[in-house]
């Protein structure tokens, strides 16, 4: 007879599943003192790799040879341009709204166009295409034009910023600093809410675009996704308060008022981690070397330090450090793209990767090639 794992009481109940194992995830894994590993490497490790070695050791488990990274790069390349059909319906889209809400049509269109209902197919043309389809999005919605015609020769992550019409942008510096964010963001295990949306999705034999398409609307919410778009929106707001030459005390005396006033202090906490998120200190770094002087940056390092003297005096709070989001939002600032609303979209191009293989893994591989079953939970009926 199978252990059991768990004894079911009422205090488990409308808790969003939290802690209960479901299954297996093959490409990710987050340890609470060490943060996220691809394949058993940390994302520290990673974060200056180029992005098509990183898809590829997600992809096939292991580290690709120069000869094979360069291999798996083409066939990406060849599998990139979106057609023009795909191209012309996203640019007859509402442009109301949050781009999420474009971003996830997108990709029902891009399927509906495109699709091959075949989840191991649709999963490496979806990783190829996404860069085009988030830079057709962000481009329309933001009204810069429609931007220069995909070149995949020009490398995953360059493509993409080529594609952006971003008003005085260094799209060098603009890369480089894409490409970290789109590495860092790729995967983070198998139960968080994006993830677990697009394979419950996938259960019910929903292709990979539609599962996709799901899992980007559950991105979407402010407690996912878009709470780098809030993180900003709250350094900024310190800024206007105190000045980008605030003191420690000044910031340390604002997020006691907050607290007090049960206002959310924004970048702190992780479901998972006990420590700093690893992302965050990689993003730190970056602009500590590169941007230490621009008054976002001033802000959100005293955030940094301050944030965690003051939530460490309560003890309901069981992380009080930082997570990726608090300064995400601002290196992308400092690089010259200070457009808070398509931070989503940008975590939505990266988290799409590990999404869509960890769908193939579910549909195709597990349960020796059975595949998971359809998500079905059990819920208790309660008089109200």
């Amino acid at each position: 007879m199978a252990e059991k794992l768990f004894e079911i009481t009422q205090e488990h109940l409308e808790t969003g599943l939290r802690g209960f194992p479901v299954g297996y995830c093959t490409t990710s894994s987050v340890d609470p003192q060490k943060g996220l590993f691809y394949i058993g490497h940390s994302v520290a490790e990673l974060a200056n790799w180029e992005p098509e070695q990183v898809i590829y050791l997600l992809y096939h488990g292991k580290v690709g040879t120069a000869e094979e990274v360069a291999k798996f790069s083409q066939d990406l390349r060849k599998r990139a341009k979106c057609s023009p059909e795909v191209v012309k319906h996203i640019r007859m889209l509402p442009r109301q709204g949050h781009p999420m809400k474009l971003f996830c049509s997108a990709l029902l269109i891009s399927g509906m166009i495109e699709g091959k209902d075949d989840y191991r197919e649709d999963c490496l043309n979806l990783i190829a295409k996404i860069p085009e389809i988030a830079a057709t999005v962000i481009n329309y919605h933001a009204g810069w034009g429609e931007g220069k015609p995909s070149n995949p020769e020009l490398g995953y992550i360059e493509n993409f910023t080529n594609m952006l019409n971003v008003p005085n942008a260094n799209k060098d510096e603009l890369t480089q600093v894409f490409k970290v964010f789109n590495v860092l963001h790729y995967d983070h295990g198998g139960g968080n809410l994006s993830t677990f949306v697009g394979k419950a999705v996938a259960s019910g034999l929903e292709d990979m675009y539609g599962s996709i398409s799901a899992a980007m609307c559950a991105l979407a919410g402010p407690l996912h996704g878009r709470a780098n778009q809030e993180c900003l929106e709250f350094v900024n707001l310190v800024l206007e308060e105190l000045g980008e030459n605030a003191t420690p005390k000044q910031v340390e005396v604002l997020i006691r008022k907050r607290l007090e006033n049960k206002e959310v202090v924004y970048g702190f906490g992780h479901a998972v981690l006990r420590v700093e998120d690893p992302r965050a200190t990689v993003f730190y770094e970056i602009a500590d070397k590169q941007y230490a002087n621009h008054p976002l940056v001033k802000i959100a390092r005293l955030l940094r330090s301050e944030g965690p003297k003051v939530l460490k005096e309560n003890p309901k709070i069981s992380n009080p450090y930082p997570n990726v989001d608090a300064i995400s939002g601002t290196l992308l600032t400092a690089a010259g793209f200070p457009y808070p609303e398509y931070y989503t979209v940008l975590f939505g191009l990266s988290r799409v990767v590990g999404i869509a293989m960890q769908i193939v893994y579910e549909r195709c591989e597990a349960r020796e090639g059975k595949g998971t079953p359809i998500v079905r939970p059990k819920y208790l009926y309660k008089a109200r």
